[in-house]
């Protein structure tokens, strides 16, 4: 389980086991680069970045949560993420590795 509280509603917490990251830094293509600049002259969404977010998002949580089990917890408390583009994509996430009652 990974939420952005600190705490959940009606589990306690056992054990903290500490701060875990999740980072992703992805390269977008030339030719999305291209369709997205076209986006930006004439409006509209740009789906291909759109695509590429959701999943450098989704790798940078599950790098996360593979390091939360390597600690031996169960679930990630105060999650945060971070997004850049300096020509590239960056996903950073970070939150506490617990471990949450049965």
């Amino acid at each position: 389980m990974i939420i952005s509280t600190t705490g959940i509603e009606g589990k306690k917490i056992l054990e903290y086991k500490g701060i875990v990251f999740g980072e992703v830094v992805a390269g977008v293509n030339m030719f999305k680069d291209m369709a997205a600049g076209f986006r930006n002259i004439f409006g509209g969404r740009a789906s291909s970045y759109e695509g590429e977010l959701t999943q450098a998002r989704e790798d940078a949580l599950a790098e996360m949560m593979a390091r939360a089990s390597e600690r031996g917890a169960n679930a990630i408390i105060g999650v945060k993420m971070d997004y850049e583009t300096n020509g590239m994509l960056m996903v950073t996430c970070s939150g506490t590795a617990v471990v949450l009652e049965s």
